[in-house]
């Protein structure tokens, strides 16, 4: 191959990769679970495909977004960081939603039709919170009993989402 013909295919080669990450850090990611929280909807080592656009635009190797031009929705599978690392949990309440608590047969969340298992620690945790604060979302993992999720740590912010799975 000629000299000429090779310096001008560096410039594409180098152009595609930064196109590539620009995709990859903000507008289409592709994971793999790593966990069964989310079962039976989303099994271990499942490949998911995130829409980072979803909400609005996040800041790379970071948990904020920079603009913010949609809330997650109740049924929404969202991933964003916790611990430093992505997690994938199913929004089941979005700010001002109401949480109704039972322990008539063991403790027990309600929200918006979903009766969602609490431990004892969780219900002690949770009980004051009688709705989820503005800005955030109730975040739990389909597979309530491996879930390591809001019930345990939380309410997590919705400016901290990074995406919602499009595809699994």
């Amino acid at each position: 191959m000629p000299e000429e013909k090779k310096v001008a295919v560096l410039p594409l080669i180098a152009l595609g990769i930064v196109m590539g990450l620009f995709l990859k850090l903000f507008v289409i990611d592709v994971l793999q679970v790593s966990g069964s929280s989310m079962e039976d909807t989303i099994h271990d080592e499942s490949v998911i495909a995130v829409n980072r656009l979803a909400y609005g635009i996040s800041l790379p190797f970071s948990s904020s977004l920079i603009v913010q031009w949609k809330k997650p929705e109740c049924g929404d599978i969202v991933i964003y960081l916790y611990n430093n690392k992505i997690v994938v949990k199913r929004c089941v309440a979005a700010e001002g939603d109401a949480l109704d608590y039972s322990v008539d047969s063991g403790y027990s969340l309600l929200t918006g039709g979903n009766k969602i298992t609490l431990t004892f620690q969780q219900y002690e945790q949770m009980k004051n919170s009688h709705y989820v604060p503005e800005g955030y979302i109730l975040a739990v993992g389909d597979n309530y009993s491996k879930s390591i999720d809001s019930r345990t740590y939380g309410f997590v912010p919705a400016k901290n989402i990074l995406g919602k799975v499009i595809w699994k």
